[in-house]
């Protein structure tokens, strides 16, 4: 990314791109554009406008969680400092509008716009209320939807509208995202209590360090009895931990399956993900946004 004026933006910039990562958001963009049978170039827009909002929210996050580690690098803020990943965010959301206004469609910015308000409200809810297990699996899903189903609706519904498809196939489009953003974030939290940091690039707890109420503490916390419910209340929501605690969260996790159950969950809203194509008929790209899924899910086993 090219800045003649402040070096420091693609310098940073490289140090996110060549950590890797999946690239799923720009990928859905592209794949239901093809998908819906569109020929001309707005497609490449768009899916990078989505990948700089994705990535602009990763550099905002790191900073507000104080995060060291990302996909097994040190973070931007570790490394530039909190005030240049913010403002280095702050020109990534910029560029992603100027991209959405050069494909000309009213329709795509105010679809990719209204994502990053809700993005911004998502992890806004989180922060009030992470450490809140009062607010059960319907506070979890909010912020879920939110901060992370919210982009992946949105990639691919731009998909769709840049082609020009019916409102029955951008709508299936749309439903489609936000039940795989679902499947993803719940993968996500599975695997902070049960999966090689390589896998997430993140250490393995950080969720339970950080006092987060995901849904396997939450499934563990419901169903556990008074002595239970008084360890995720001390550890989660008056957030004061000692040694042991995270051995001790596994096996409370294990007596109550959160972990498999989690792992389930993600698989039902894979298969409503893959549902919502129902609409379309059979092709190459069908096939590799159903694959997308089964990528998704996989993850967790």
């Amino acid at each position: 990314m090219e800045s003649e004026h402040a070096p420091r933006i693609p310098e940073l910039s490289a140090h996110l791109i060549e950590a890797g990562g999946k690239r799923l958001r720009p990928v859905l963009t592209l794949a239901a554009a093809k998908l819906c049978g569109y020929e001309g170039d707005h497609q490449i827009r768009l899916a990078a406008a989505v990948e700089f909002i994705h990535t602009a929210t990763l550099l905002h996050d790191d900073v507000v969680d104080e995060s060291a580690k990302r996909r097994g690098r040190p973070t931007a803020n570790i490394l530039f400092g909190n005030q240049q990943s913010v403002l280095v965010g702050d020109y990534l959301f910029a560029r992603s509008f100027q991209l959405m206004v050069e494909t000309g469609s009213i329709r795509v910015l105010d679809i990719l716009a209204g994502a990053s308000a809700v993005i911004a409200e998502g992890e806004v809810l989180q922060l009030t209320a992470q450490h809140d297990l009062a607010g059960g699996e319907a506070r979890y899903f909010q912020v879920i939807r939110g901060k992370t189903a919210a982009l992946f609706a949105a990639a691919a519904e731009v998909g769709g509208v840049v082609a020009a498809a019916t409102e029955a196939e951008i709508s299936a489009l749309r439903n489609y995202g936000d039940a795989l953003g679902i499947a993803f974030q719940l993968v996500d939290d599975r695997l902070d209590y049960g999966g090689a940091a390589a896998a997430m690039g993140k250490n393995v707890g950080d969720d339970f360090r950080d006092g987060k109420a995901t849904l396997p503490v939450l499934i563990a916390h419901q169903e556990g009895g008074p002595e239970e419910r008084d360890f995720w209340s001390r550890v989660i929501e008056d957030h004061d931990q000692s040694d042991g605690d995270l051995e001790e969260a596994h096996r409370l996790l294990g007596a109550h399956r959160a972990l498999d159950r989690t792992t389930e969950r993600a698989a039902e809203w894979g298969e409503r993900a893959i549902a919502a194509l129902d609409i379309f008929a059979d092709s190459e790209m069908k096939r590799a946004l159903t694959d997308i899924v089964g990528f998704v899910t996989a993850r967790a086993r």
